[in-house]
């Protein structure tokens, strides 16, 4: 028997109030965001003289304007065929999450969060049908909101796929987790804000899922903290998140109320670093001291542009980035496009730098240890940059990726600059970028809310 009318319209009376709030969250971070723009270019930086930083942000005047959406080709809706083909085959059935990389039952929440933005972007180009989209989505729902948290306030770094159970990075047990990803968190509230406002009858469910969340210790004076834990390790908060990352995630936390004020800023610890002959945008926290690398990757400004849309400053650093890459190219013929991606043989992921730790095309471990030989063009960074700037050098590298891949298992992370041969690690987030950068040709950024 239905509800009474008077009850439905109690509950939806609910919704509504929730979901205007998220609106006017994200009115007031879009304004903030507008004026800060604005005010780019008559804010001096807190690490280096006003006059020099100021005006060189003030915008490149070789930067192109935001692409318009069309209609994909045959050849790039077969590639996104092969994209979502890695999550139907690495999605549990039981759990409804997807496997970090091909047949590894792990997933961190950037994982998670791939996973959904991948689905969200996969219905938006008919590979889904609606019916098997809303089951997807309500089971991976389901699952965050029964997987145990750390210390019974946020979601651990690393998750059995399978069971759900709390591991560490290796998916070996730890029962009491390993601590907390900020940065990671705030990767996952991109996917739930847009299941919010593109499909609003699983607000519901992702109500829950934050219900359960202390976010109380995500950030202090502006910044963004992670947890640090493990078995030998006494837990302890530290500040997470470099340039570029750290705007990206707290761009999302904003929605949420947070005061992360200094992590969205641009300007409070850029430093402008020379690559090819661009002033690059950089992170001055030296890793000496803080004991936390400090690369310029595409990763964060790839994902900005297809899900927010750019800001003034980010707009400026991402270019940069582009710029130095198509240079290298220019200068030594190789074809350049580089980011955090997993690699087939060990430590089995690496940071491709544009700089990173003083020096420029680093490739690096988290832990900041050299390994250049894992050098690779990156398939994700290339459809990333192609869709979001669609120049003459961005076709040439999604012309070069365009056959690393196995029809019936996915994309491949990359090429190996080193002897040239394919890094075959097959990963959630080389696929999802693919999809993501897929759907912005066709529609343009995921959170049209501007």
């Amino acid at each position: 028997m239905s509800p009474p009318i008077e009850s439905n319209l109690s509950r939806a009376r609910g919704s509504i109030v929730w979901l205007l709030a998220l609106a006017c969250a994200f009115g007031a971070v879009w304004w903030i965001e507008r004026e800060s723009g604005r005010a780019l270019a008559d804010k001096p930086s807190a690490q280096a003289p006003a006059a020099p930083v100021a005006p060189q942000l003030a915008g490149s005047v070789d930067l192109p304007p935001e692409p318009a959406p069309r209609a994909l080709s045959a050849q790039e809706r077969q590639w996104a065929r092969i994209a979502w083909k890695y999550f139907e085959n690495n999605v549990d059935a039981g759990s409804g999450l997807a496997r970090s990389v091909d047949g590894f039952p792990s997933a961190t929440l950037w994982d998670t969060a791939s996973y959904l933005l991948a689905l969200l972007s996969a219905q938006e180009l008919e590979l889904v049908e609606k019916r098997d989209f809303d089951l997807r989505i309500a089971k991976a729902l389901v699952a965050l909101e029964r997987m145990p948290l750390y210390d019974g306030k946020l979601p651990n770094k690393a998750y059995d796929t399978v069971t759900l159970a709390m591991t560490d990075y290796r998916n070996q047990p730890a029962p009491a987790g390993i601590g907390w990803s900020a940065i990671d968190i705030g990767r996952l509230l991109v996917p739930l804000n847009a299941l919010v406002w593109r499909h609003p009858v699983h607000t519901p469910a992702a109500r829950r899922v934050l219900a359960r969340w202390d976010t109380s210790g995500l950030a202090r004076e502006g910044q963004l903290f992670a947890m640090q834990a493990g078995p030998q390790v006494t837990p302890q908060a530290l500040q997470e998140g470099r340039l570029g990352y750290e705007q990206y995630a707290a761009h999302t936390f904003a929605l949420l109320g947070l005061d992360v004020e200094a992590a969205g800023d641009w300007l409070r610890h850029l430093q402008l670093v020379p690559v090819e002959g661009v002033a690059v945008c950089a992170d001055d926290r030296d890793p000496a001291r803080f004991g936390v690398p400090n690369y310029v990757v595409s990763e964060p400004y790839i994902l900005a542009g297809l899900e927010f849309g750019w800001t003034r400053s980010a707009r400026e650093c991402a270019w940069r980035a582009y710029r130095a890459q198509e240079a290298r190219w220019r200068r030594t013929g190789t074809l350049t496009a580089v980011t955090e991606d997993h690699v087939d043989r060990p430590p089995y992921f690496v940071y491709n730098s544009v700089w990173s730790n003083g020096r420029p095309w680093a490739t690096v471990t988290d832990k900041g240890e050299d390994v250049a030989a894992l050098r690779n063009l990156s398939v994700k960074a290339a459809f990333g940059w192609h869709a979001l700037l669609r120049t003459e050098y961005t076709a040439r590298l999604v012309e070069r990726v365009a056959g690393l891949n196995d029809p019936a298992r996915g994309w491949y992370a990359g090429l190996y600059e080193e002897g040239g041969q394919t890094n075959q690690a097959l990963a959630a987030n080389t696929n999802a970028v693919v999809l993501e950068s897929l759907a912005y040709l066709r529609r343009g950024r995921l959170l049209q809310y501007r």
